[in-house]
């Protein structure tokens, strides 16, 4: 269910109960995007039953599902057609358009092309605890993260958020992990890591299904790089990768989760619950293993010094609307 994670605080005294949840979201559901335009955005039954629940509770776990739909118009396309209503310009009139003119047929070409796009949609798992008191969106973008959080904290009262802080930041840790080669108690280092330079060179060494436990990643460490991504295991059951952010990416349940599960048992309640179940455990021990959480405006300590190892169509106004088409929408 859940392949990335970026999780938010939620304000203590922020109180709602499903039905107000349920309406919040009402207002604002998803529709797809009309002939012009470019993207829509909403909040769809997560159940993907027509017109079911919008927030629905599993466990005491709240579950939504957010979507966006944007339209694909590459860049080519869109510099094509503005080339030719500059050439048609150009033949009829004998002069070259300037630059405001270029940017205002550029508009124009979009709004031609829109009606003749293909869509892309993309859909985000969202998960309140309000026990915990955490929000976390299924994301490895801040960005994306940012924009359904700020709907949310627009549509219900109360609702402040705040990212995950820790007191040690999760690059130190995983430097010191490398370095000393013992990981926190519960978890393992798997076999990829990156680590980047500090200096001007920002030279960067990524190992992918490589043993970490080497003196040539010790000798990377206390030259001076620093962990940006490492691949860790939770108590035989969950692997992930942590960032320098404090985001979790590649999440995946081992097979261990799936001992006790019954060969029939399955759907959308069954998968919540061991998601939610185990991710629920393992975020208290992720944030032991970093120093535990920080209060606000606490200070953080970061990896400036790390642990020593042993051992020792160029124009902007007809600039591309979209250069990746196989993006998400969101």
């Amino acid at each position: 269910m859940f392949k990335n994670l970026i999780v938010h605080r939620i304000a203590p005294d922020w109180q709602c109960d499903l039905t107000q949840l349920e309406a919040a979201l009402a207002r604002t559901p998803f529709v797809e995007c009309g002939a012009t335009q470019e993207r829509a955005t909403g909040w769809v039954p997560p159940r993907g039953e027509a017109h079911g629940a919008l927030a629905e509770s599993v466990g005491g776990q709240w579950m939504l599902r957010f979507m966006a739909e944007a339209k694909v118009l590459p860049g080519s396309v869109v510099a094509r057609r503005v080339n030719e209503k500059l050439a048609r310009i150009e033949q009829e009139t004998g002069r070259k358009p300037g630059k405001k003119e270029k940017r205002e047929l550029k508009n124009e070409a979009v709004l031609d092309l829109l009606p003749m796009a293909f869509t892309k949609q993309g859909a985000m798992w969202v998960w309140i605890d309000p026990a915990a008191r955490t929000l976390a969106l299924d994301t490895g973008s801040q960005a994306r993260a940012d924009e359904v959080a700020t709907l949310l904290t627009e549509a219900l009262p109360g609702f402040a958020l705040s990212l995950l802080h820790t007191q040690t930041s999760p690059q130190a840790a995983m430097a010191h992990w490398l370095a000393t080669q013992e990981p926190p108690a519960g978890f393992t280092v798997d076999r990829e890591c990156e680590l980047k330079a500090a200096d001007e060179a920002k030279a960067v060494v990524r190992y992918a299904r490589h043993p970490l436990d080497i003196e040539e990643v010790q000798a990377h460490i206390a030259a001076g790089k620093l962990p940006t991504k490492l691949a860790l295991t939770w108590d035989d059951r969950v692997s992930f990768m942590l960032t320098e952010g404090l985001q979790i990416k590649k999440l995946a349940f081992l097979d261990t989760v799936f001992e006790d599960r019954a060969a029939d048992d399955g759907g959308f309640d069954t998968d919540v619950a061991i998601a939610t179940g185990e991710i629920a455990r393992l975020l208290p021990d992720l944030l032991e293993a970093l120093g535990g959480e920080a209060q606000p405006g606490m200070a953080t300590a970061c990896a400036a010094a790390p642990p020593s190892a042993p051992g020792s169509a160029t124009d902007p106004a007809i600039a591309p609307v979209d250069n990746d088409p196989d993006s998400p929408p969101f």
